[in-house]
């Protein structure tokens, strides 16, 4: 395998990350009231959705970019035979390394398996869109299988000072949801949180790909 252009990486990534926060942040912001235990209408409804979009976008640039440079570098430092059984392993690792989160171990492996499985099907590597469509899928299905964890979240986040959800108990706020709302208010919100993030994985993801083939192509041009 060869080294990776890490600049291309890097500057993707950040790319890929202001791109979708500049498109989704109304989605999200409509999805955390859709959890919040007052009600959507009260937590705000519809108003101000795109209150605080410029400076989530400009903060996302450098998050991103960091880890997609991270990514890529774990990704190539374990790399052995694409045909591996422990590729999935290594793409889970290279996700944490990147960003310690459950979303990210169900994404990225599932993104790469897409990827891949695409490739051999048409026995050529991918192209961007493709790789988007992919993103779509990966982020989906991880977007439902997380949904509980991040209803927790929210749940911690909106909570009274002082109560025990609000110290950050991520079991004890599950544990309430459930005794509250059962399934339905584990999986509150889920639909949206799914269509955002499946979406988001088509602009995160392929504009990364995206970026980085033309910054790599502009590279190898003026080389």
């Amino acid at each position: 395998m060869e080294q990776p252009g890490f600049t291309a990486s890097l500057v993707a990534g950040g790319v890929a990350g202001a791109s979708v926060d500049l498109i989704l942040f109304p989605l999200d912001t409509i999805k955390t009231r859709l959890q919040s235990p007052q009600g959507f209408y009260k937590a705000g409804g519809f108003r101000g959705i795109y209150a605080g979009v410029p400076s989530a976008a400009i903060g996302s640039f450098p998050n991103a970019a960091a880890f997609f440079l991270t990514y890529e570098y774990v990704k190539w430092c374990l790399y052995t035979d694409s045909s591996s059984y422990l590729m999935p392993v290594k793409h889970m690792l290279a996700a944490s390394a990147g960003e310690v989160i459950p979303f990210s171990l169900v994404q990225f492996p599932l993104w790469e398996f897409l990827k891949a499985l695409w490739s051999w099907r048409q026995e050529h590597v991918v192209d961007s869109w493709q790789s988007a469509v992919c993103g779509a899928f990966a982020g989906g299905f991880a977007a439902a299988v997380t949904t509980p964890l991040d209803v927790a979240k929210t749940r911690i986040m909106l909570a009274k000072a002082g109560s025990s959800v609000a110290g950050g108990n991520v079991l004890s706020a599950l544990r309430g949801v459930w005794r509250s709302q059962g399934l339905a208010g584990l999986f509150a919100g889920v639909f949206p949180r799914m269509a955002s993030i499946s979406l988001g994985g088509f602009i995160f993801l392929g504009a990364y790909d995206q970026t980085r083939c033309l910054l790599l192509q502009v590279g190898r041009e003026s080389s």
